[in-house]
């Protein structure tokens, strides 16, 4: 999905273009958000509050050297989009565990929280442009638009699963049947796409989630039982394996082609 994200040859932006490498790298982002952040809180033992302590303190180093900079930097941004999804897990189970109000209420709660950022992204920058993002002001909107959405993903997947009842599987198709009806739309109609854009990305949360629950959770709960940090460690593995695919494959194509 990069259609009217902006244009093509805009020479600069903070952030990655939007393609189907953008896509498969935030589904693994969100995957190793999910496993890292259970393995802070519940591996290690630490707990919500300590935990979602530790990751928003990280989240703000990782942001402010993200904002700070001058030019796009893969690997600082991508880090930043997993700094963000790990604390959604954390914000999420605090919501949930901590304070008790529950998966549904706690997606109201943040997709109102979404809802609000986007507005006042467009009252503040006078668009929601994802792609170029160059200025300030409207990095720092979509970070918190991201932080929501990372945070309202996972309080969706877990719903699905642990209200709904739904299997890891089963949730995990359920949220790629919205993945691709949202893609469907991008391709074959005139649908806002900056709203579709933010469907998908919501969404891609609870997918990726489902993915890590799949991985991590015991067998008798329909998981593979993997301890989290071989989990973590494989996602970042493949994460990072399509990070230097897309960098290549980005590289031949700004480069002119040899006679």
């Amino acid at each position: 999905m990069n259609r009217d994200f902006g244009a093509r040859s805009t020479p600069y932006s903070k952030v990655a273009e939007v393609t189907i490498f953008f896509w498969i790298m935030k589904i693994l982002a969100t995957t190793l958000g999910e496993t890292a952040g259970d393995f802070i809180s519940m591996t290690l033992g630490l707990g919500y509050y300590f935990g979602l302590t530790i990751t928003f303190s990280i989240l703000s180093v990782i942001l402010w050297l993200q904002i700070a900079g001058k030019t796009y930097h893969p690997a600082l941004f991508w880090t930043a989009i997993i700094a963000t999804t790990t604390a959604g897990t954390e914000i999420s189970d605090f919501m949930d565990r901590s304070l008790d109000l529950g998966y549904f209420a706690g997606s109201i709660i943040l997709a109102t929280g979404l809802a609000l950022s986007l507005a006042v992204w467009y009252y503040r920058v006078g668009n929601l442009r994802v792609y170029p993002i160059a200025t300030p002001s409207a990095e720092i909107m979509f970070w918190l638009a991201v932080l929501f959405s990372n945070s309202l993903g996972t309080a969706f997947g877990d719903y699905l699963v642990d209200d709904v009842g739904l299997t890891f599987i089963q949730g995990a198709l359920v949220t790629a049947g919205i993945i691709i009806a949202v893609a469907a739309l991008h391709y074959f109609t005139r649908l806002n796409n900056v709203i579709l854009f933010w469907i998908a990305f919501v969404f891609t949360r609870p997918f990726g989630a489902t993915f890590g629950d799949f991985l991590t959770k015991p067998t008798d709960a329909g998981g593979l039982s993997l301890p989290r940090e071989y989990a973590s460690l494989i996602t970042l593995a493949l994460l990072l394996t399509v990070l230097y695919v897309s960098l290549r494959w980005s590289g031949r194509k700004s480069s002119p082609r040899s006679e």
